[in-house]
């Protein structure tokens, strides 16, 4: 085991836990000042500490308990998932059906837990089935079904941002694991044609495509928020303008807490601080994946892997949608973002890895005897 993994991976989620509770008090402030305008602030903090806890907890845990649980979770992940679709428990916004009304917990997205479960199934069916890892049925056919069957009900949520992430973090599961090749780029395939059969279909997502090809000419609709998100990195420069001094915020600016918080970032605090937090995330890749390599069976191998993707890949396209290098698919940034959901089960995926790490493999050179094999004996 490399030592220090949990150091760099823990210091990395800190930081950018810490900038993103500075950031949504700086995001959801406003220049008329109101009694609650730092509400965000104190519940993102609250569902931090939640978080943190949740981190303890689940690093305290062996990861293998999970992987008896996987069946049982995942059913239960399919039911609640299909709680949006059913009316007065779903509830939806800007026309995407992604959250339910929870009593004393309020709304709450469950795609977030779903896609911990996700890959946890999927570790723990191929981690049972070694031997069949290179079968059509057992290795590609059943896991992929299995697979789909959230990813499409997250998919026809119209959380089609979340379902590419998910989808994305479960082939590579499948690839890690050793599935044949073909089989992967023919779903991989499939799936983005899929994915283009949807948008087609979609005004509201073919606008945004059109939008992203031409911002400056949609700047008055459906390319707003990339445009604004231009002006704020241009407006911050190398050094940014100061923290709480962002004024494109201030100009309409839709979801500037959530998704949209990384250019308030570049705003603020200047292109510096922005290429920390992509440094971060490059941080918590190459620890997630170190971790994963010196597990100690196949089922945390799979499951460290995939939950680093699952952080990892919504990150990279949150960034690239904010910097106007993919079209707006309503991602947050993970641990910057406001949102309890995605904070608490992100938070929970990064205990999980630190469980991995603390049960992998550990090889203490200085305890092995010496070698005594003549044949590797220098020759005089």
């Amino acid at each position: 085991m490399i030592k220090g993994c949990q150091l760099f991976l823990t210091g990395a989620v800190l930081a950018l836990l810490a900038l993103g509770l500075m950031m949504v008090a700086s995001a959801s402030s406003r220049w008329d000042l109101r009694a609650d305008q730092y509400e965000y602030f104190w519940r993102q903090l609250t569902w931090a500490g939640v978080g943190i806890l949740g981190v303890v907890g689940l690093a305290m845990m062996n990861y293998r308990y999970l992987r008896p649980l996987a069946w049982p979770l995942f059913w239960v992940t399919v039911v609640v998932l299909s709680l949006c679709y059913v009316p007065v428990i779903g509830v939806a916004v800007n026309g995407e059906q992604r959250w339910i009304q929870v009593p004393f917990l309020g709304r709450v997205q469950p795609s977030e837990p779903a896609k911990l479960m996700v890959i946890v199934t999927l570790a723990a069916w191929y981690a049972q089935r070694k031997s069949e890892i290179r079968s059509f049925k057992n290795g590609f056919l059943y896991p992929g079904l299995i697979f789909a069957l959230p990813l499409a009900l997250i998919f026809f949520e119209k959380d089609m941002g979340t379902a590419v992430a998910l989808g994305t973090a479960g082939v590579l599961v499948m690839f890690v694991a050793g599935v044949r090749l073909p089989y992967l780029l023919a779903a991989a395939g499939a799936g983005a044609a899929g994915l283009a059969a949807m948008v087609m279909l979609s005004p509201n997502r073919m606008r945004r495509i059109l939008a992203f090809q031409d911002l400056e000419a949609h700047k008055e609709g459906a390319g707003w928020q990339q445009w604004l998100a231009q002006q704020a990195f241009g407006n911050g420069g190398l050094n940014g303008v100061g923290l709480g001094n962002g004024l494109v915020k201030q100009m309409n600016f839709p979801e500037h807490h959530t998704d949209f918080i990384f250019p308030v970032i570049g705003e603020e605090l200047g292109m510096w601080v922005s290429l920390a937090v992509i440094g971060a995330f490059a941080v918590i890749t190459i620890m997630g994946a170190a971790i994963a390599l010196n597990a100690s069976d196949l089922f945390g191998r799979l499951l460290g892997f995939g939950v680093t993707a699952i952080i990892v890949v919504p990150a990279m396209m949150n960034i690239g949608v904010t910097t106007a290098l993919l079209p707006n698919t309503g991602l947050p940034l993970p641990f910057v973002s406001y949102g309890g959901s995605n904070l608490v089960f992100t938070l929970a995926m990064v205990g999980v890895l630190l469980s991995v790490h603390r049960k992998g493999r550990v090889i203490d050179y200085t305890a092995l005897p010496p070698m005594k094999d003549k044949r590797y004996e220098p020759k005089l």
